[in-house]
């Protein structure tokens, strides 16, 4: 293994974070709709994360994380500009395809909104008017949006709270779209299960190509583990080899919610550990937030809800 210097880091919120990470041979393979597999040291877990930017002429690759389990927490407090990740895999997935559609939706939704963006920009290049829906739970949480004007031709922001842009989430943001612009070729949604199902639903009745992002449960990324087995018009693939991008019109949202839920109870027991030896030895000053104090009150993403923190 390499050591992979971090470049640069951006706090989006409390539980949401950008690693910008030095890797000249992944920045210049990296398509579109692919991910990588990160180990943070050593003995860490290897955990899959969607390459959320990439930027050949510096070399680099930028993740947005999400501090929702043991080692997303743990990443958050030890990944800090100059310091480095043990490993970094990929990139992985089959790239997303970027075709020659005149116009095209790019949705995301929470921590969806980062990755995204490739998609986006690669459109834009690529000659397609490219209309961008993002949704966040409120204003404070926003984040790239000078990036997203950059190459879209319409930026529609949704929030829960009414604070920024249209109240509601990203489905609100769809109709709108399909209101301005009934001629849209192709939706491309990224986010949690849920919003991922809503935003198909609502191109359903349309039959508008709507191709949506999958994250199961994923160990090597090679399709070996069997454990990101993703039901697909009834036929069961795997999202690390065969996706992770499919038609949402055909995806079974309800089966992947579920397996999403399977090891909730093993990680909450992680999280617990590893947050009493910090409290033992480390007393994180560093940090703005604070750890759990017992696995009660970890707070785990619910895959049937939209992200905390986007």
């Amino acid at each position: 293994m390499s050591n992979f210097e971090i470049v640069a880091r951006e706090d989006f919120s409390d539980v949401t974070y950008l690693l910008e990470v030095r890797h000249p041979l992944m920045a210049k393979a990296a398509r579109p709709g692919q991910f990588v597999i990160v180990m943070s040291h050593p003995h860490g877990e290897r955990i899959p994360l969607t390459i959320a930017d990439f930027d050949r002429a510096k070399g680099t690759i930028t993740l947005v994380i999400q501090a929702v389990g043991k080692t997303t927490k743990e990443m958050q407090q030890s990944c800090v500009v100059g310091s480095s990740l043990y490993g970094v895999t990929g990139p992985m997935g089959i790239p997303s395809h970027i075709g020659k559609v005149k116009k095209v939706a790019c949705v995301g939704g929470g921590l969806g909104v980062a990755p995204i963006f490739p998609h986006a920009r690669a459109f834009k290049d690529n000659g397609a008017y490219v209309i961008g829906i993002v949704g966040f739970r409120t204003k404070e949480l926003m984040f790239w949006e000078d990036k997203f004007r950059a190459c879209c031709d319409q930026f529609i922001v949704c929030t829960d709270d009414g604070s920024a842009g249209i109240k509601g989430n990203v489905t609100a943001g769809i109709k709108k779209a399909l209101r301005d612009h009934p001629d849209i070729d192709e939706f491309v949604a990224i986010g949690p299960p849920i919003m991922m199902k809503g935003c198909a639903e609502a191109t359903r009745a349309h039959k508008i190509k709507t191709m949506v992002s999958l994250n199961p449960l994923m160990v090597d990324g090679t399709g070996m583990c069997g454990g990101c087995r993703v039901k697909i018009g009834g036929e069961v693939k795997f999202a690390c080899v065969d996706g992770p991008d499919f038609d949402g019109h055909q995806v079974d949202f309800d089966d992947l919610m579920t397996r999403l839920r399977r090891f909730t109870e093993q990680e909450r027991t992680a999280v617990e550990r590893w947050s009493e030896n910090c409290r033992m030895t480390n007393p994180l000053q560093t940090l703005k937030t604070r750890i759990p104090a017992t696995t009660e009150e970890a707070e785990f993403p619910d895959p049937f809800d939209e992200v905390r923190g986007g």
